[in-house]
């Protein structure tokens, strides 16, 4: 059985921080992970992504220099430093699995198979 558990969402003043993490179990292998972000009214879409055994990082040009993707092994957690937070961050932010495999951009949400319940952000 395995779940993802996000948490770290809050309210923060535009230009403040906030860390998010996802808890992974259940998994046996991991490949791409990811967070997304969905504001009301708008479709979901892909903030930073990593490949988990290379260290491949990935970020949407609107968080480049801002956000940064980590992971714990240990702990089978991903984690989410954001910085120089604005207003167009505000959204819920899902943190994805992809066990397997994928060739192509991990920051679509077409190769995720497990999501998280979201964790919300609001500056």
């Amino acid at each position: 059985h395995v779940q993802l558990v996000e948490s770290g969402g809050g309210s923060v003043q535009a230009g403040g921080s906030l860390t998010l993490s996802c808890v992974m179990s259940g998994y046996s292998s991991m490949y791409f992970m990811g967070w997304f972000r969905q504001a009301p009214g708008k479709k979901r879409e892909g903030v930073s992504c990593i490949r988990w055994s290379a260290d491949n990082t990935y970020y949407a040009d609107s968080v480049k220099g801002r956000f940064t993707i980590s992971h714990d092994n240990a702990k089978n957690t991903i984690y989410l430093q954001m910085d120089k937070l604005n207003a167009e961050d505000t959204a819920m932010y899902y943190c994805a699995v992809r066990p397997s495999p994928w060739v192509g951009s991990c920051l679509v949400d077409q190769p995720y198979n497990d999501w998280g319940q979201g964790t919300q952000v609001t500056v």
